[in-house]
């Protein structure tokens, strides 16, 4: 115990404060903290199980659930940290504490003297809420599916399974942000990179003067990369810049072998395979569903078979017009892969007369936040203000508070922008805390919300693509699910508990706002005037929303078929046949077929490293729930008070704490149907079309 103080005392990820001590936070600090409190937390359940003879939520669930919060609030910025400055030496600290927190993980859902605890309190405690026994009945859910059930010899298989799991996918993603900064190509001459605009070039030339080069610096960060493929006129630049992206982390390529996945996804995929298996389903697809929307695997492979039978056909007819294009305009004989995005532009130029480049200069990144904040506002009567003296991460990052009406604080988060080296790619949110009300406790929720956007060059601020635009929208709708819940008990409380399938609800509904000149004038204009978007160019803007939408949506279709075939199809004896099936896949529903070389799934983070592992679907199932929504906003105005706080007070603030499908049908009035997403990706149903 005298240890435990001592650590306490000198350790910033155990001093009890809302938000993390980032500037105090080294790497040293991180295994300490957590061996402190996973041995606290143990001699605490312990202690619990032994003294308390009547559990009840007061004198059992709760304090465990306090545990909880206070492991997962020091382990969050470790993670996070890891995720956005990442080093070496917090790399390794993180690493050591995997397997340490997937043994707790494990331990304590395997406790048969702690899942009959809380079956005694689901079943005898009489003052039990409503949202009480939905915590109760998931958290007897998860002891299953950690395991509660099976003989000893399987628990301890179960536990070495998910501690290998914690390591491979932990390994999976370092191998592919080394990769990412492992690369990179200087050019001296500017005139190798004609085509491109000048906010790439400056770009370019920026990340050159950082490194203290001279000349133009590529890389494989997406603002550096996006520009390359979409706008250089030199055809072998851009295979150049393909490859290297196409295969990283992979056994081939200019790195080939050297940060290679091949054998960590084999083993994750043999793993989770094994790991369903002991638990008694037939695959890890099924396992995934127990805790999603979907009824079964046959539903899913319906449901995405079907939305391929309805887009397939226009998608051919966009590649067809595409190849013609290509040919016919600029004597391309065969589009490479590497040629889809740069003639695509030039295609979406020819017909639309509008380019991203063209939008850039509208979207000041300094215009577009306080304006998204703007909309926000009107839709769910809040009010979001910046604080200044907060520590952070990195000096580009941001904070800022979310406040009601009546001036009460819901919330709290952090804004981190723009990319950089030692920051793994994409956009994310995360909780760093969640909603804990009880007759002790008042802890509000706080956000990351993390994107990689050009940073600014220069003195102009940020300029976005219409495309990163829709990005952050989609991000701050996950953070205002997080940030606005009224569930006061962490386990469903915003994200937390919400089927995997409907957790992007939020997000994919805030894109939509992007699109309306109603809320563009809130938060697009000119960054040297301060001039809205022309009319001209939102109606040319609008005309070109749907440009190439079934060639998306096919490629969106063939993210998840293959994540949920190659999970659902595992066989241990033919290995996970991963580009096998995504062949297959491919055949099926694509038009655009890349190289033999291509290594997509190297990268696919989402599935080998991200929670969507066959999840991937979920993204194209919320999209049906998301566009159904949205067409209540399209009846009643879009900022229509009674659907802002209808959406606001039966799906941001009730979190997990009841079926999703069920809270969609409060607001909606209605189950989904898929008619509105049609519509707004203007996807003619090949269904429809035979049918007529």
């Amino acid at each position: 115990m005298t240890d435990l103080i001592e650590t306490i005392m000198t350790n910033p990820l155990l001093e009890d404060t809302l938000l993390p001590r980032f500037g105090s936070i080294q790497a040293e600090d991180v295994e300490p903290a957590i061996d402190a409190l996973l041995a606290e937390n143990r001699r605490r359940v312990a202690e619990l199980l032994d003294t308390v003879d009547a559990p009840t939520w007061r004198n059992f669930v709760e304090p465990v659930e306090i545990l909880e919060d206070r492991l997962s609030r020091a382990w969050s910025p470790v993670q996070h940290m890891n995720s956005v400055v990442n080093t070496d030496e917090l790399r390794a600290a993180y690493n050591a504490c995997l397997p340490k927190l997937s043994d707790y993980a494990s331990e304590m859902g395997q406790n048969e003297r702690l899942y009959e605890a809380y079956r005694s309190v689901a079943e005898h405690d009489p003052h039990l809420g409503p949202v009480q026994r939905k915590v109760l009945q998931n958290a007897l859910r998860d002891f299953h599916l950690a395991g509660v059930d099976l003989p000893e010899e399987k628990k301890r298989r179960f536990r070495e399974i998910s501690q290998e799991l914690s390591r491979l996918t932990s390994k999976f993603e370092e191998h592919l942000l080394d990769a990412t900064n492992g690369w990179s190509k200087e050019l001296a001459d500017a005139s190798e990179l004609a085509g491109l605009p000048e906010s790439a070039l400056d770009l370019a030339r920026q990340q050159a003067e950082q490194r203290g080069l001279a000349g133009w610096l590529l890389t494989l960060e997406f603002p550096s990369y996006y520009p390359i493929l979409t706008y250089a006129d030199d055809r072998e630049l851009r295979r150049e810049v393909y490859e290297a992206y196409a295969t990283r982390s992979s056994d081939k390529g200019p790195h080939a072998g050297q940060y290679d996945n091949s054998e960590v996804m084999e083993q994750i995929l043999a793993l989770r395979h094994e790991s369903a298996i002991l638990l008694g389903f037939d695959n890890f697809a099924e396992r995934s569903l127990a805790t999603k929307m979907a009824r079964s695997a046959d539903e899913v492979t319906a449901f995405l078979q079907d939305l391929g039978e309805r887009a397939k056909p226009q998608a051919l007819r966009d590649f067809e017009e595409l190849d013609a294009f290509a040919r016919e305009e600029h004597g391309v004989d065969r589009l490479q892969s590497w040629d889809i995005a740069y003639y695509s532009e030039k295609l979406r130029q020819a017909r639309y007369e509008i380019s991203q480049e063209e939008l850039k200069p509208y979207f000041p990144d300094t215009r577009v936040v306080p304006g998204m904040f703007a909309v926000v506002e009107r839709l769910f009567g809040i009010h979001i203000q910046r604080v200044e003296g907060v520590e952070t991460w990195h000096p580009d990052v941001r904070f800022y508070e979310i406040r009601s009406a009546d001036g009460e604080l819901r919330g709290q988060f952090f804004l981190d922008l723009y990319a950089r080296s030692n920051k793994r790619g994409g956009a994310w949110m995360d909780d760093c805390t969640t909603r804990f009300f009880t007759e002790d406790l008042d802890q509000i929720p706080v956000a990351y919300l993390t994107c990689n956007f050009t940073p600014p060059v220069g003195d102009k601020p940020a300029l976005l693509t219409h495309d990163e635009v829709q990005t952050l929208f989609h991000e701050f709708g996950h953070g205002l699910h997080h940030l606005l819940t009224r569930i006061d008990f962490p386990a469903v409380a915003g994200i937390n508990g919400v089927a995997w399938d409907a957790v992007e609800l939020p997000s994919q509904f805030m894109e939509n706002f992007c699109w309306e000149k109603e809320a563009l004038d809130l938060f697009a204009g000119h960054y040297e005037t301060g001039a809205p978007i022309p009319e001209d160019l939102y109606h040319r803007m609008l005309a070109a929303k749907n440009f190439q939408s079934a060639m998306q949506l096919v490629r969106q279709l063939e993210f998840s078929l293959f994540d949920f075939r190659m999970h659902r199809e595992y066989d241990p004896a033919r290995g996970g046949r991963i580009y096998e099936v995504l062949d297959e896949v491919r055949r099926q529903v694509a038009v655009v077929r890349p190289p033999e070389w291509n290594r997509f799934a190297h990268g696919f983070s989402h599935i080998f490293a991200g929670g969507y592992a066959a999840g991937y679907y979920s993204y194209k199932w919320a999209e049906v729930l998301s566009a159904d929504a949205y067409s209540l906003f399209e009846e009643q105005g879009i900022f229509s008070e009674q659907a802002g706080r209808a959406f606001l007070s039966n799906i941001l603030e009730k979190g997990g704490s009841e079926d999703a499908m069920d809270l969609f049908v409060a607001f909606r009035g209605r189950e989904p149907t898929i008619d509105a997403l049609l519509r707004h990706t203007g996807v003619q149903s090949g269904l429809d079309a035979r049918a007529g």
